[in-house]
């Protein structure tokens, strides 16, 4: 897998953030990525805080957009310039309809986007507090439907991409079947394990890159991450599982990365977080662009991480992912505020 072993440049160094930028021109080499999971309506509500357990308190705003990891993935791809196919499957109602609608607006693929008269499409009721924290509770619906066939209809798109995506917000025989299929035709299969789950060797050893946050590294590993040294405890207790890379984001402070050779830690972009539900997506997405494109493991990641950053800035979860245009003026505004900080 040409470029995808090294951490090069993570963590040393001063970050020449325009030239990351311009290394990821995705719309003049539009790199094919698949993304197999999960779509669910979001049911999102703002307030102060998040309530204690039996607690009921007055919310401020409502928003219904689209989500699920799945589809905040290919969405984050595809806004990026990648070239997206969504292998997902909705149900026959008013969620789905604009689900497919906000797909086709952004660019993502719907040939292996199927419907089911048999269950209601995925939702998840949000709620969102004044830091930008989150809780989460989701309803699977469709997506629990989705299967390996319905994988395996998808497979010439598979093993010509550059990439595989998938999560556990659909059953684990559908992603075990699109991470053979990656395996099979030496394309890289990224795993989100979220919701976290123990997952079973065999499947441990097909993920090129897993990408849990602290909490799912914990319930992977049965170690508590908290702090960078028992992330680099944890992504080693993986790496030994068989997973060939491991980053972990870890929201505020950054994301460890670590393969077999070696292991970096980078912190994370500093902005005034409105809302991090999907900021994780974000990366994943970015980080599957970056590696589809050839880009070393490193590169991906530290691109990811600035993606990652400006989605949070921004209420909902598809509708908060940048472009690519929007990540470069985000990098330049950076990189001339620290100009303007050192002659200041």
């Amino acid at each position: 897998m040409e470029g995808f072993g090294g951490l090069r440049g993570l963590p040393g160094g001063q970050i020449d953030e325009i030239t990351i930028c311009v290394r990821f021109d995705l719309e003049k080499d539009r790199p094919q990525i698949v993304v197999v999971g999960s779509s669910n309506m979001d049911l999102v509500v703002t307030s102060a805080r998040i309530p204690a357990v039996g607690e009921t308190i007055l919310g401020e705003d409502f928003i219904m957009t689209p989500g699920g990891k799945g589809a905040n993935q290919a969405v984050a791809a595809a806004k990026l310039g990648a070239d997206v196919h969504f292998v997902a499957k909705l149900g026959r109602d008013v969620f789905a309809a604009q689900s497919l609608n906000n797909f086709r607006a952004e660019g993502v693929k719907t040939e292996y986007v199927l419907q089911t008269e048999n269950a209601p499409s995925g939702v998840a009721l949000i709620t969102v507090d004044h830091a930008g924290d989150n809780v989460i509770v989701v309803a699977p619906g469709a997506n629990r439907k989705l299967s390996p066939q319905d994988v395996e209809e998808a497979r010439s798109v598979i093993i010509s991409s550059g990439a595989v995506v998938a999560q556990l917000e659909v059953p684990l025989e559908t992603v075990g079947s699109a991470a053979r299929l990656a395996n099979s035709a030496g394309v890289p299969f990224i795993l989100d394990p979220a919701p976290a789950q123990k997952l079973s060797p065999e499947l441990l050893g097909m993920v090129d890159v897993l990408t849990p946050n602290e909490t799912e590294a914990a319930i992977l590993t049965g170690m508590e991450v908290t702090s960078e040294d028992t992330a680099r405890a944890a992504a080693r207790e993986l790496l030994e599982c068989g997973v060939k890379a491991v980053i972990v984001t870890m929201g505020a402070q950054g994301f460890l990365a670590a393969t077999r050779e070696s292991t970096g830690f980078v912190p994370a972009v500093k902005v005034d977080a409105v809302d991090t539900t999907a900021a994780g997506d974000a990366f994943t997405g970015a980080l599957a662009a970056g590696l589809a494109q050839g880009r070393a493991l490193s590169d991906a990641a530290l691109f990811a991480n600035y993606v990652a950053a400006l989605s949070a800035t921004k209420m909902g979860a598809q509708s908060s992912m940048p472009t690519r245009q929007d990540v470069e003026r985000f990098m330049k505004k950076r990189s001339n505020r620290e100009v303007n900080d050192e002659h200041a």
